[in-house]
């Protein structure tokens, strides 16, 4: 038996009870009425799955209803009933949004399997919808900082647009998560969402990817091969590390941009897509083009709309917050008590410059749920997780290490030491360290001095 339930709008009995005996046959719910203005009663008072609605009814007809109920609930399905000499508004009905038609004399057979089709389609239609839910819930811009509420305004504001897209910012910092925050809420977002990062792919094979070939372009292609572009036509191509792209994918992609147009390799026909370009690079563009190294032309293309993600130590009111939300959301996946952070180890948080941004900080608090048994995370587990322990490493392998090599292990345990001795309070750090505060912060990036250890 099912839950779904039908309402049938006919003005002749006859249909009426051959539509509520056979449905109900099938273990459907089922209620009818003869006229549009019942119906719309029934509609507003209880939810239906499944509307049968005859086109002619008196005073107010199908097409009125339909676009009454529409009003009211975009989510149910309505097959419409039409006569002979009626096709043309049962075609009309389907462009306000009705399922499907059928042509009296109606064939039983024919309502039951249109029924089920109807039922099923939405089914899958909320499925699609809640699947577009959990992915908004964890697409989601975490932060309270000036930049990142700039970020949400800009992010918002190019969503439903067309508008090419370029996200500047440090690894780390959700340069991928943007694009699929703006794809979601766009007007593509039914459509595909393709990532590729041109850092990934040899030289050799980028166009190709992007571009795909035909049968016999060259030896090994033994059959056509669709492209990204072609791939994600109608949808979002999300182009990563786009500085890495050579000269001339760079000049095939900006004559993508101008004609909406390409040439697969080994082909002179060209083919066509309708592709949201968003792109992203760690770089900057501008030196680049100064540098004949990225075309000044494709540059102007793609930084229609230009989005800069600060790195996470220029916002470190950001981080209590961005503990706060992923402490719960680990928790909540692994289906554990949700850990609490005490003063002292959200100060060593606060104070760590997070040169691997938003991407790190994930990781290692992913790591402290996984691996910390206690409901609150102290300072003292930073020293159990964190502690490189570098000169039992430099012992083992002294003889194959050079004086450069040796020396870069020993400051950055010794370092690494005093920072965590200082919660990583960077002034307190280099008060200790007698140097000053850029000098210890250069070493931290060229030693690459992390809480993974």
């Amino acid at each position: 038996m099912t839950n779904e339930k039908i309402l049938i709008i006919d003005d002749e009995a006859g249909i009426r009870s051959s539509l509520h005996g056979v449905l109900e046959d099938e273990g459907y719910s089922i209620k009818t009425t003869s006229t549009g203005e019942k119906a719309l009663e029934f509609l507003m008072a209880e939810e239906f799955d499944l509307v049968f609605l005859d086109i002619w009814l008196p005073e107010m007809n199908g097409i009125e209803v339909l676009k009454k109920i529409r009003e009211q609930d975009k989510k149910i399905q309505v097959v419409m009933i039409t006569g002979h000499g009626s096709v043309e508004s049962a075609v009309e009905s389907t462009k306000l949004g009705a399922f499907n038609f059928l042509e009296k004399p109606l064939s039983l057979e024919k309502v039951v399997l249109t029924a089920k089709n109807a039922l099923r389609q939405k089914k899958l239609e909320e499925e699609n919808i809640q699947l577009h839910e959990k992915l908004r819930s964890r697409l989601h811009l975490v932060g309270r900082s000036p930049s990142m509420q700039r970020l949400r305004k800009e992010a918002a504001a190019a969503a439903p647009t067309d508008g090419r897209v370029l996200i500047m910012g440090e690894s780390g910092t959700g340069k991928e998560l943007v694009a699929r925050l703006i794809h979601q809420r766009s007007k593509r977002r039914n459509k595909r969402f393709i990532q590729v990062s041109a850092a990934a792919i040899p030289d050799e094979l980028i166009e190709d990817e992007l571009f795909g070939h035909t049968r016999d372009a060259f030896p090994n292609a033994e059959r056509d091969k669709k492209g990204l572009m072609l791939l994600a036509d109608g949808g979002t191509l999300f182009l990563d590390d786009i500085e890495e792209l050579s000269l001339k994918t760079q000049s095939k992609l900006t004559r993508m941009i101008e004609e909406g147009r390409f040439e697969p390799l080994g082909s002179e026909d060209s083919l066509s897509a309708d592709v949201r370009i968003i792109t992203a690079t760690d770089k900057d563009l501008r030196k680049l083009t100064l540098q004949r190294a990225f075309l000044e032309e494709l540059f102007f293309k793609l930084n229609i709309i230009p989005m800069a993600i600060p790195p996470l130590r220029e916002r470190k009111e950001d981080i209590p917050v961005l503990i706060h939300y992923y402490l719960k959301r680990f928790a909540r996946e692994a289906r554990k008590k949700e850990k609490t952070m005490s003063p002292e180890a959200m100060q060593a948080f606060i104070n760590y410059a997070w040169p691997g941004n938003v991407s790190e900080l994930i990781n290692v608090l992913e790591r402290f749920v996984i691996m910390i048994k206690e409901d609150r995370i102290e300072a003292s587990h930073l020293y159990l997780l964190v502690e490189p322990r570098e000169s039992q490493f430099i012992s083992g392998l002294a003889e194959s290490l050079s004086l450069i090599e040796a020396r870069e292990h020993f400051d950055r345990e010794y370092i690494n030491n005093v920072l965590l001795r200082n919660d990583w309070d960077l002034a307190k750090a280099a008060k200790d360290l007698n140097i000053d505060l850029p000098t210890l912060e250069a070493n931290i990036r060229r030693l690459n001095i992390r809480f993974l250890g």
